[in-house]
């Protein structure tokens, strides 16, 4: 009895000595094996990162929604795809070492939120697919060349939105707040949104609003912009955003009780925290399709060819119970037009 050892798979075959094998047959048997081995082999994991500059319990929602997109196209993290998440609690200057920490794993893709992530990553790698999902102005901050065509490795989807609806926004306020004149823009400094402030300037004009832009620094400095506000006898504000006033919403919302103004935001979550009005974008919506993203890069899309989208469909919200607290009626023609009005 003869023994051979198939050294590539690491066991012996025994051949009796008076039989013959053609060469023909032992090919045929190897490469069974080696077929068979390969079907063994498990398949290389997609791994994504996410860079969030607030805090995991903030991101909740939004992460599900994420995680609700990934299921559509049969991604299921910790079975077919592995998501690494990385959150600065509201510190930027965690964030570049989060995103070394994210490059350093060589990840197939990495998804950002807002502008201050994607601005550091951009400096972290120019490899790695970044994934935005509610950036503002991209082409302004210098993340993209154009919607159309990015170019470069960077891709997604913008919050930025046309003139009409920053102006949509005061005329709500100018609507429910009898006689509004004099405005204030809520505004996170180092934001990129010279589009923006350009389009609510020009609807201010207009509307004959005077606007007072009153920056915020960090998350401690919403007691003195409300103060400021109260100096400046601003009848109304709006919120131009950014992640300080993200993680902050619930507080802004107290403030703008406390101080009796009516406060806009584009997202409904402000609204849902006791501001008395939104009108935007769905932003768990967003997050949900940036799984179209991941799911065509994943494929082999290459993000320089991807066009960045931006939202088309909004929703106004009247919280109407806040209304109430600060001695507002909204008008019947408004409270008509709303989605969804909480009482």
């Amino acid at each position: 009895m003869k023994q051979f050892r198939i050294l590539d798979f690491g066991f012996w075959i025994k051949i009796p000595e008076h039989n013959r094998i053609s060469p023909l047959a032992i090919c045929t048997f190897l490469f069974a094996l080696c077929v068979s081995a390969e079907a063994q082999l498990p398949k290389k994991t997609p791994q994504i990162g996410l860079l969030v500059l607030g805090s995991f319990e903030a991101f909740t929602p939004l992460h599900k929604a994420l995680t609700d997109g990934l299921r559509e196209f049969g991604y299921i993290d910790r079975r077919n795809i592995a998501v690494e998440s990385r959150f600065a609690d509201g510190k930027a200057e965690r964030l570049p070492d989060l995103a070394a920490e994210l490059v350093r794993l060589k990840l197939d893709l990495i998804l950002t939120l807002t502008n201050s992530e994607t601005s550091v990553l951009k400096q972290a790698t120019t490899t790695i697919p970044i994934v935005m999902v509610h950036t503002t102005d991209p082409i302004d901050a210098g993340f993209i060349t154009s919607l159309a065509r990015p170019g470069g490795n960077i891709t997604g989807l913008s919050m930025s939105a046309s003139p009409e609806l920053q102006a949509k926004r005061l005329e709500l306020l100018k609507e429910i707040v009898p006689g509004l004149s004099r405005v204030a823009i809520l505004r996170q400094a180092n934001v990129p949104g010279r589009l923006r402030f350009a389009a609510l300037e020009h609807a201010a004009r207009r509307l004959k609003v005077v606007l007072q832009f009153v920056d915020i620094h960090g998350p401690d400095d919403f007691e003195s912009a409300f103060a400021t506000m109260h100096r400046n006898r601003a009848e109304a504000f709006l919120i131009s955003g950014g992640p300080v006033t993200w993680m902050r919403r619930e507080k802004i919302a107290k403030l703008a009780v406390k101080n009796r103004l009516s406060g806009s935001h584009s997202l409904r979550e402000y609204a849902e925290e006791g501001l008395i009005m939104t009108y935007g974008p769905n932003l768990e919506a967003l997050y949900r399709h940036a799984a179209t993203y991941v799911d065509k890069i994943l494929e082999g899309a290459r993000p320089a060819e991807l066009p960045v989208e931006q939202p088309t469909k909004f929703e106004l919200l009247i919280n109407l119970k806040t209304a109430k607290q600060i001695g507002l009626a909204i008008p019947k023609i408004v409270l008509a037009r709303a989605d969804r009005v909480i009482k």
